[in-house]
């Protein structure tokens, strides 16, 4: 099959099932968004949103962030594991944005790779989701479910199977496709029993009868 031809069928299969996929991680402010996403690294959206409420109800501004005492951060944050470093990142990302962009987040790719804890992946992130710049952001997900469809090799990085992607699909599809494959990932093609009986899409799958 060409890869035209499976391209077509992935992005119909994920219409049909996924129409209008979003992010689920939750917030209220440019700030609060990156640091989600930062925060997100090795751990669950869910387990993000359960800590970030408690952060920002307790710390509401960037202001009160930059006050608060690092101690407490990380001892708020602790669930989501590597806390003694989020929490340094954390308060280096809160001084930056209010000593050297206003308390915006900024809407540059290298600046925002500029930030303590932010590197490609999040910048991406935070790219598509607060400015609705085209790009394709490569998570667990995404990774998993890109080399399972054979639409990357198994021995790809995460910034090869980027570009791969960036290729193989329109850019104005890039950030619903994100989010669709997230979702898929996540719901679907798990990495641990994926649903696979009714996958409509089994017949590209690396995986499927192994």
């Amino acid at each position: 099959m060409k890869l035209s031809d499976k391209t077509i069928i992935i992005q119909k299969y994920f219409d049909e099932i996924l129409p209008n996929p979003g992010c689920e991680l939750t917030y209220n402010s440019d700030y609060g968004f990156l640091i989600s996403v930062m925060l997100s690294a090795q751990t669950t959206d869910k387990k993000v949103n359960k800590v970030t409420d408690i952060l920002f109800k307790k710390y509401p501004t960037l202001l009160a962030l930059e006050n608060a005492n690092i101690s407490d951060i990380e001892e708020i944050i602790r669930p989501l594991g590597l806390s003694k470093n989020k929490s340094k990142n954390l308060k280096a990302i809160v001084h930056e944005l209010l000593v050297n962009y206003e308390g915006k987040v900024p809407k540059d790719k290298n600046k925002l790779m500029k930030l303590p804890g932010v590197g490609n992946k999040t910048s991406n992130v935070v790219l598509i989701e607060l400015f609705k710049i085209p790009a394709f952001p490569v998570d667990t997900h995404v990774f998993r479910v890109s080399k399972r469809l054979g639409l990357a090799n198994e021995e790809d990085d995460v910034l090869e199977v980027e570009k791969k992607l960036m290729k193989i699909f329109p850019k104005e599809n890039w950030i619903k496709l994100h989010h669709q494959f997230i979702h898929f990932g996540r719901y679907y093609c798990k990495a641990i029993s994926p649903s696979c009986t009714n996958c409509k899409l089994k017949c590209l799958c690396k995986n499927y009868g192994n």
